[in-house]
């Protein structure tokens, strides 16, 4: 049987089809500031989308169940054969899956020219297929310690399923149940595989420096019993989002993936940004419970949308950030190293975070925060199309005669 590196060294259409991270990973960071850069230019009524989604539901379900779908799978078509030792999925096949998500796409934009229920089909097909794939893969390679991921991909497709029927009935699906519960799934999902590779990625650079504290190894005792009261806090917060429980189950989690994120010594790595920024990325989890907590507990002090944008930009928006920037330099051959360009795509979107949370708790600087957080996020991915679209646009060194 041909190895990786054969299957990649024989195909012949573009570079981009030889990986799964290479398609998605552009594909997503360009629809990441293309999305941003239409939700600015709708709410200031310079274009109308012929989309049934009202506005604030079709921004919340683009970068939810649109960006985030095209950077896991990109993720987990470059991780699962990594897990299972069988070969990664490359040329057309790579290319029908992402045709896939482009289609869905497509279809959410122009859903009101469209029936709902195929609106819905053809948006539900990446995670369905994808889920199909890496089962198959993780059953012919014997790897049941990852069917976890399996299931949070199940829910997460189950969750937009679930939006799609709220937008097509109910109407305003962006505070519905559909989105909490996909929210939470992607943030499980930070939490599990978030917890693998930030502490092991933290060590290995670590060691390489010589003595010093190292971060407690991933997955003891403590960081199934931290994942156990997130997943609790978040069903409860999915299903109850305004009960008193919600809010104290958060605040619990909240504190106990505090004291996770410490014993993975963040604080050596702030030397080496493409390190520190896992750590950054993952503190944005605990705060954005503690915020949100906060927010249910004491609604006449603590706003639920600005909290909510800590989980959305700062978790997902950060951590995915931090991933695909690390994942395509490893996989490229590149030295991991944080040049200049990638601080300054991190520090845009941190400007983002910030200013975007800044203007739900500052009605009377909203206006110009509101800029400046649309403006920092499409920096951010639009820099990392550019930036790293050379890495994953061209042939692989193995492919180089």
């Amino acid at each position: 049987m041909s190895t990786t590196a054969e299957q990649m060294r024989n195909w012949r259409g573009p570079a981009i089809l030889t990986f799964g991270f290479r398609p998605f990973f552009f594909g997503g960071a360009v629809w990441a500031a293309l999305a941003m850069l239409l939700w600015v230019l709708m709410i200031s009524g310079v274009i109308t989308l012929p989309t049934a989604f009202d506005p604030v539901s079709w921004h919340a379900h683009e970068f939810l169940f649109g960006y985030l779908s095209a950077i896991s799978a990109g993720f987990l078509l470059t991780a699962v054969p990594n897990w299972t030792g069988r070969l990664p999925i490359v040329g057309w096949p790579l290319a029908g899956l992402f045709a896939i998500w482009v289609a869905g796409r497509l279809a959410v934009a122009f859903s009101a020219m469209l029936p709902a229920v195929l609106v819905a089909l053809v948006d539900l097909a990446l995670p369905v297929t994808l889920g199909f794939m890496i089962g198959r893969e993780i059953v012919a390679g014997k790897n049941w310690s990852n069917l976890i991921v399996l299931g949070m991909l199940a829910v997460f497709g189950m969750a937009n399923a679930i939006f799609h029927w709220e937008a097509a009935t109910v109407g305003n699906a962006a505070q519905g149940y559909g989105l909490r519960l996909g929210l939470g799934a992607g943030l499980m999902m930070v939490a599990v595989i978030g917890g693998r590779i930030v502490p092991s990625f933290t060590r290995n650079w670590l060691v390489k420096r010589g003595v010093g504290r190292l971060p407690t190894p991933p997955m003891r005792r403590f960081d199934k019993v931290a994942l156990m009261l997130l997943l609790a806090a978040l069903l409860l917060w999915g299903l109850w989002p305004t009960h008193p429980a919600s809010g104290w189950a958060l605040l619990v989690a909240g504190i106990v993936h505090v004291a996770r994120l410490v014993r993975w010594a963040g604080y050596r790595t702030v030397p080496e940004p493409l390190v520190f920024v896992l750590h950054l990325a993952y503190g944005f989890l605990p705060l954005g419970a503690l915020a949100v907590g906060c927010a249910i507990l004491w609604p006449d002090h603590f706003s639920s949308a600005p909290a909510q944008h800590l989980w959305m930009a700062g978790t997902i928006g950060m951590m995915t950030l931090a991933v695909m920037t690390r994942a395509t330099l490893g996989h490229t051959g590149q030295p991991l190293v944080a040049g200049p360009k990638t601080v300054a795509i991190y520090g845009a979107l941190m400007v983002a975070v910030f200013a975007r949370v800044s203007a739900g708790l500052c009605p009377q600087a909203s206006g110009w925060l509101y800029d400046l957080a649309g403006l920092g996020w499409i920096a951010a991915f639009a820099g990392f199309a550019v930036i790293y679209g050379a890495l994953l646009l061209r042939a692989p060194a193995a492919r180089k005669l």
